[in-house]
């Protein structure tokens, strides 16, 4: 079973240390409600307005500019925090975030692939910062309530993601009343609810956690580091076998999430389905990536994190089967995508933490930036990949590709447990 180690138990947070820490978590799960429904405006209609723009078979390239912009940025995001601290690196991912909503609505507006392409890479900022966020949420936190700090903030981005796609259909009427194409508008609302996010965290993630950490479990003497780099940090994942388990998690996670997620809009609106109805189905899957994501932290805290990363493998391919066998209905589809976030979630919980805690504090940033990087960029290739399976397939065949990409996981985590006193 997963559990933190003997020596980590040991290691108990003064009374200050555990008031910040509940604040810290409270702030974030604030900033990720604005932060998530940002993002999910932009998931919504990026795909469709790449199809707009340059045809059905470039819309997958939407989606992985996108997510090659938030893993791209997760490393320089990740930098600024190893050295200044989370509140700068959130910061900073946040301004690009809206930066990048705002030159999509120009590139709806003079109809231009290229600046939209553009545009959605910095957007991309938006999902590196609620991701970056579940790490400053475990920074204080004790090692038995690790999961379950993290799966917190998680989970409070479910009420901005899930009211994100149903504004969609709204934002997209005004801004059409007001000469901005109805599937450009929509990021309008994300630039807002970004900036929102930025500021609040500016303003009130004080004292910063990640620091705070630092000076208390590390003395004091790792606050200002030498420039990491991403090999560097592929070299401690790779000499611990629980960081190993735990990058494979999210990085399989969220290629098959994003692969499937992704072209779903593209595969209704094929199917006649309207912008409401599609706003539905992604909705009810934004909610099964978030909104049980408590119960996947305290599982991971309970019964270890390998069982956790083992379930959501599963959930994750019973999804593709059910999505492989929907066709056009809007209800199965619905519920494909809900075990598709379902597993989502497990798979991301339960391996970051299990990444987080299987490396030095001093490592940790650098590591969890890396990870989302490799995290990110598999999201893009299979996002990529799979708008030129729905071009020359099927979504069917995209159902039964994903649920292939999903064996190596579940193979890896239904593997023997290391032996005891170890985090993998």
């Amino acid at each position: 079973m997963d559990v933190p180690s003997a020596s980590e138990r040991a290691v108990a947070a003064p009374p200050d240390v555990a008031s910040v820490q509940r604040r810290t978590v409270a702030l974030l799960a604030a900033v990720q409600v604005l932060g998530g429904m940002g993002v999910a405006i932009g998931i919504t209609v990026s795909t469709l307005l790449a199809a707009n723009l340059a045809g059905a078979s470039f819309a997958g390239l939407a989606s992985s500019m996108g997510v090659v912009g938030a893993a791209v940025i997760a490393v320089p995001a990740s930098r600024i925090m190893d050295r200044l601290g989370r509140r700068p690196g959130l910061a900073a991912a946040y301004c690009a975030a809206v930066a990048g909503a705002v030159l999509v609505v120009v590139a709806g507006t003079v109809h231009s692939f290229g600046l939209a392409l553009a545009g959605l890479f910095l957007f991309g900022a938006g999902t590196t910062a609620n991701l970056q966020a579940r790490y400053a949420a475990a920074d204080l936190a004790l090692p038995e309530r690790r999961a379950t700090a993290l799966s917190t903030v998680v989970w409070a981005t479910t009420a901005g993601a899930v009211a994100g796609p149903n504004l969609a259909g709204p934002a997209g009427d005004l801004a059409a009343r007001h000469g901005i194409p109805a599937l450009a508008g929509p990021f309008a609302v994300s630039a807002v609810m970004f900036g929102l996010a930025g500021l609040l965290t500016v303003g009130f993630l004080r004292p910063d956690p990640l620091l705070l950490a630092r000076s208390v479990l590390d003395g004091g003497l790792s606050v200002v580091r030498p420039r990491a780099s991403v090999r560097s940090a592929l070299g401690v994942i790779r000499s611990s076998p629980g960081a190993l388990l735990g990058l494979g998690a999210v990085a399989a996670g969220q290629s098959v999430m994003v692969g499937i997620m992704s072209m779903t809009p593209v595969h209704m609106q094929h199917g006649g389905a309207p912008l409401r109805i599609v706003g539905f189905v992604i909705s009810v899957h934004v909610a099964g990536m978030y909104a049980l994501s408590p119960v996947a932290g305290w599982l991971s805290d309970r019964y270890g994190r390998r069982p956790v990363i083992l379930a959501g493998a599963l959930l994750q391919l019973a999804a593709c089967a059910v999505a492989g066998t929907a066709g056009e209905d809007p209800i199965q589809l619905g519920a494909a995508l809900t075990l598709l976030g379902l597993g989502w979630s497990a798979t991301l919980v339960a391996g970051s933490t299990l990444l987080g805690e299987s490396v030095p504090v001093a490592d940790r940033p650098s590591v969890q930036g890396t990870a989302d990087f490799v995290m990110g960029l598999a999201g893009a290739c299979a996002a990529l990949l799979a708008g030129v399976v729905i071009g020359a397939g099927s979504y069917a065949l995209l159902s039964i590709l994903g649920a292939i990409a999903v064996l190596p996981l579940l193979a890896a985590a239904a593997r023997r447990p290391a032996p005891a006193g170890a985090t993998g």
